[in-house]
């Protein structure tokens, strides 16, 4: 703040869900710092359009001494081609920009142009966030109703006094005098079905301001239909939920895993990728646990590719209650990660003369199977030398039960037998 009200802005990318004020904030920062607003969208804008921002920006700094802002909605349509054009103009001073995305920056911009601005983190907006913006929006639209030439909804001047924003319970139930159809009810499911997103729960106060002559309860099922839910099957949200509905079964917590199962299938994501994930999970997680998880979660999704929605979200309901209540190990998991590791140390030690096959007169006389003894042929275990020479003391698949790698974090066993376990000691504690 220090910075913003000496007119040292900065560059900056706004990152944060949709409807969280990523674009009032911009404003709010821009007049702070005294600097010249420009708004551009990179979904109706090209670079054409931003060169001319830019030349315009050295202009005006040239005879003024003022600093330009750019406002970029959208930063994250550019390609990273485009994003190159902002580098030296950032890096020379000459225009302070803002870019907003409702996208990781990580994997969307360029690592030059991040490296170049601040990212800053937005959160959704709490409930109580929203229920403020609603309340401060009604009570303008009071006070203007009767001016016909004012649009109480017009974004640029979204700026509530502090009158108009007195929390729901100091307004009598938040039944308004103009508007007695805006109940509690009322009000709390517009603030529920916004999400956090303050332009949806502009647009649905709207359309009950619109609204007149209809009871309660039609009213909010009608404002329950105009809602689409709040999922991109392909931005994170996609990946955060299947992230969490995979670490709820590794946890064996089934009803996380059934909350986030269910959520995905409402919003209509594809039962088959939901399907694939659980056929790693029964390996990753499971895996030689319970031999049958993998084979249920093979059927599961062959369920899935040939019913399809809805019917087979009762497969996977079955799956997802399965795997969360099998025991879990990843030995054969982990056994693969430290093979591979050993891999990429050396990819080139030599097969052991005795494991490597002889179909040939000539491989024979070479050395190859030579003092390989056919396990099957005898009634007690031998030994072959199976592994390269300098891998031959590694222990890859750890036997059952080997707890050698594991970690013991007494904070967080605490931590589980409070929230999970009813304050009671866990069974496993060793005795003193």
């Amino acid at each position: 703040m220090s910075m913003v009200k000496n007119g040292k802005l900065g560059s900056i990318i706004l990152w944060g869900p949709p409807g969280c004020g990523k674009t009032t904030l911009s404003r709010l920062l821009a007049k702070e710092a005294n600097c010249t607003f420009k708004e551009l969208s990179a979904t109706s804008s090209g670079i054409n359009d931003v060169r001319a921002v830019f030349e315009e920006a050295k202009g005006l700094l040239a005879i003024t001494g003022k600093k330009t802002v750019l406002f970029l909605d959208e930063i994250h349509r550019f390609n990273k081609a485009q994003q190159d054009i902002f580098l030296p103009y950032i890096e020379q001073g000459q225009i302070q920009m803002i870019g907003a995305t409702t996208e990781n920056p990580s994997f969307k911009l360029t690592g030059a142009l991040i490296s170049r601005c601040r990212v800053l983190t937005l959160e959704r907006l709490t409930d109580e966030d929203v229920q403020e913006i609603i309340v401060g929006a009604i009570g303008r639209v009071s006070h203007q109703r009767d001016a016909a030439d004012v649009n109480p909804f017009d974004d640029s001047d979204l700026l509530y006094s502090k009158d108009s924003t007195q929390p729901m319970s100091s307004q009598e139930g938040c039944r308004f005098s103009s508007f007695p159809h805006i109940t509690d009810r009322v009000l709390s499911s517009i603030v529920s079905l916004s999400t956090g997103d303050a332009r949806i729960a502009l647009s649905l106060l709207e359309l009950v301001l619109c609204t007149n002559n209809i009871k309660e309860d039609d009213l909010i099922a009608s404002l329950r239909r105009s809602v689409s839910t709040s999922y991109d099957r392909t931005g994170d949200s996609r990946y955060d939920m299947i992230s969490a509905l995979h670490k709820s079964v590794r946890g064996s917590q089934g009803s996380a895993a059934m909350y986030w199962l269910a959520r995905m299938l409402t919003a209509g994501e594809d039962p088959v990728y939901i399907a694939r994930r659980m056929v790693v999970c029964a390996s990753e997680d499971i895996g030689l646990a319970d031999i049958q998880a993998l084979p249920l979660a093979v059927a599961v999704l062959h369920a899935c590719q040939q019913i399809g929605m809805p019917e087979c979200r009762i497969n996977l309901a079955h799956l997802v209650a399965y795997l969360s209540e099998a025991p879990k190990s990843t030995r054969a998991y982990e056994a693969y990660k430290r093979a591979e590791e050993a891999v990429k140390l050396d990819p080139s030690l030599p097969v052991p003369m005795a494991v490597r096959n002889a179909p040939t007169l000539l491989m024979k006389e070479l050395g190859y199977s030579e003092g390989y003894k056919y396990n099957p042929n005898y009634v007690h275990p031998v030994h072959n030398e199976y592994l390269p020479l300098p891998l031959r003391q590694e222990k890859l698949l750890k036997d059952e039960g080997d707890i050698s790698d594991k970690v013991w974090d007494e904070e967080a066993l605490l931590f589980w037998e409070k929230e999970c376990n009813g304050g009671h000691c866990w069974s496993g504690r060793p005795s003193e």
